[in-house]
């Protein structure tokens, strides 16, 4: 972890586990703008690495891949036949592939940006990142659900679906219609922060425990619980960019399920 996770929590002579301090940074330099910050700088740097890695790998493509191009067409098929595709199917698959390949990769770097040397802080442990692409997602479903369904369709296909009984519209209609307008884009950007956040608090608490006893405060009885921390961190470290792949695999196959569900309510 950075220097300030570390030095964050502990003070005095005990012990203090890091907190939500960690998540707090102000401008880089002084006299920087308010929004000059390590997690605008995170981002802008993912961006900037997923734009440069695509651009290296299609910009002038070989018919037979290699480098580059090699571990970008590995990326596109991964998102083609395990997201798009199963997702929204056909031609149609074929079309979303720019948004679902962007999304996927961006968000993967921001969250490895968590454990990368000097950044370390992953972009979406921060709620305002999340909620940026969950409600860019959610608009697109209304315009997507508007323009194939109809509003009063989409509404109507998605309170009242056909070949249920009658009586069990009363409670089916509202609980579908709040989770589908409220309770959808906040678990789809809160599922993704709360990893992020958690995670991240984690590698911070063992990096922590490890540098207090093993430099802070090192004692013969403190050096084992030292170097408990410290392998924790790394066995953690591991287990954190197994998460982060994961949530970015999970944001996106739930926006492709929510594009596929737009334009095709029927399946």
């Amino acid at each position: 972890m950075s220097a300030r996770h570390l030095l964050a929590a502990p003070a005095g002579d005990e012990f203090h586990a890091p907190g939500t301090e960690i998540f707090e940074w102000g401008p880089l330099w002084d006299g920087a703008p308010s929004w000059v910050t390590k997690p605008t700088l995170v981002v802008t740097l993912s961006v900037i690495i997923v734009v440069g890695f695509f651009w290296a790998a299609f910009s002038k493509p070989k018919l037979v891949p290699r480098g580059v191009q090699n571990v970008g067409e590995v990326g596109y098929l991964f998102v083609r036949d395990q997201i798009a595709r199963p997702m929204i199917g056909g031609k149609d698959a074929d079309r979303w592939m720019p948004f679902l390949l962007s999304t996927f990769f961006l968000i993967l770097i921001m969250n490895w940006m968590g454990v990368v040397p000097v950044m370390q802080f992953p972009g979406p442990s921060h709620i305002a990142f999340a909620i940026v692409f969950a409600v860019f997602v959610y608009v697109l479903m209304w315009f997507l659900s508007i323009k194939h369904q109809g509003f009063v369709g989409w509404f109507k296909g998605m309170m009242f679906p056909p070949g249920l009984p009658k009586p069990l519209y009363v409670l089916y209609a509202p609980i579908e219609l709040l989770s589908t307008l409220i309770v959808r884009p906040f678990t789809h950007s809160v599922r993704l922060f709360a990893n992020m956040f958690a995670g991240h608090l984690l590698l911070a608490f063992f990096a922590t425990v490890a540098y207090w006893f093993l430099i802070e405060k090192l004692t013969p009885l403190g050096a084992g619980i030292g170097v408990l921390g410290f392998l924790l961190t790394i066995v953690m470290t591991g287990f954190e960019m197994f998460v982060q792949a994961l949530q970015a695999f999970i944001f996106t196959i739930l926006a492709a399920s929510y594009i596929g569900g737009a334009m095709h309510p029927e399946h």
